[in-house]
C-alpha cells in the first residue's frame, strides 16, 4: 500500500477522488465501498477525503456524477426531434450501466440533481417543448422514461450473464398466454430488445401529448 499523505500534498481534487471511487466500486462493489478502502486506494489519510467531500453522502453524489458525465451528448446532440434526442440519451445511459454495472443501483435509488444531470434533462425537455408537446406532459416525460431505464436496467443487470436472452419456462397448460407471448421476451437485455421497450415509452409520450382530452400546448408554465 501507498504511504499515506494528507492535504494539498495528496494532490487531490473532486475529480481524481471521483474516478478512483468509480473504479474501486467497478472492481469490488458498493458493498464493499467506504472512505477508508478509497483512502488506502489512493495512499492518503481520510481526512484528506473529507476536505474535499464532506462526508459519505457526498461522495456517493461525485460518484454518481463521473459516471453521468459519460451520458452527455456532444454540441450536436442538441440539433434533432425531441425523439432523436430521447433516444440518443437513453442508448448512451445504457450503454454507461453496462460499463458500470456496480455502480449503476446508486443512480436508480438516489436523486440525481447535480448540473450533469439536469443539463441533460434540460436538453431533452426543452426539444419537447420546442415540439409543441403540452407542459404536463413534458413534466411527466422524464420520470416516464428513466423509471423505464432504471427499472430495466437493474433487472438486466442483476441477472446471471448466463440469463440474458434466456427465456424461462412458463407451466402452458396453467398460464396459457402467459405461455404464447414468452417467446416475444427472447433477447432480454439486448440492443433490439432494449429499443423495442423505448418505442413503447416514447409511443407514450407521443400519444399523450396527441390525446384530444388531454392538455393543450398553450398550457404553459412561466418560463
Amino acid at each position: 500500500m501507498a504511504r499515506r499523505t494528507q492535504g494539498v500534498s495528496a494532490g487531490l481534487d473532486r475529480e481524481r477522488i471521483a474516478a478512483v471511487a468509480v473504479a474501486l466500486v467497478d472492481r469490488d462493489g458498493l458493498e464493499r465501498f467506504g472512505v477508508r478502502r478509497l483512502a488506502e486506494e489512493l495512499g492518503v489519510d481520510p481526512m484528506s477525503i473529507y476536505h474535499h467531500l464532506k462526508g459519505k453522502a457526498a461522495l456517493l453524489d461525485a460518484i454518481s456524477e463521473a459516471v453521468l458525465a459519460e451520458v452527455a451528448g456532444g454540441e450536436d446532440d442538441t440539433s434533432g426531434s425531441w425523439e432523436e434526442i430521447t433516444r440518443a440519451t437513453a442508448r448512451r445511459y445504457r450503454e454507461m450501466a453496462y460499463r458500470h454495472p456496480r455502480v449503476f443501483p446508486l443512480l436508480a435509488t438516489r436523486a440525481q440533481t447535480s448540473p450533469v444531470a439536469l443539463t441533460g434533462l434540460e436538453r431533452m425537455v426543452s426539444a419537447m417543448r420546442a415540439a409543441g408537446l403540452p407542459d404536463q406532459v413534458v413534466a411527466d416525460a422524464p420520470l416516464m422514461l428513466f423509471g423505464f431505464l432504471n427499472g430495466y436496467l437493474l433487472a438486466v443487470l442483476s441477472g446471471e450473464p448466463d440469463g440474458i436472452g434466456a427465456v424461462p419456462a412458463i407451466d402452458a397448460a396453467a398460464y396459457p398466454t402467459m405461455a404464447t407471448l414468452m417467446p416475444l421476451q427472447a433477447g432480454f437485455g439486448s440492443p433490439a430488445e432494449f429499443d423495442r421497450m423505448l418505442d413503447t415509452v416514447l409511443d407514450g409520450i407521443r400519444n399523450r401529448a396527441a390525446r384530444p382530452d388531454g392538455p393543450g400546448p398553450a398550457q404553459r408554465v412561466s418560463s
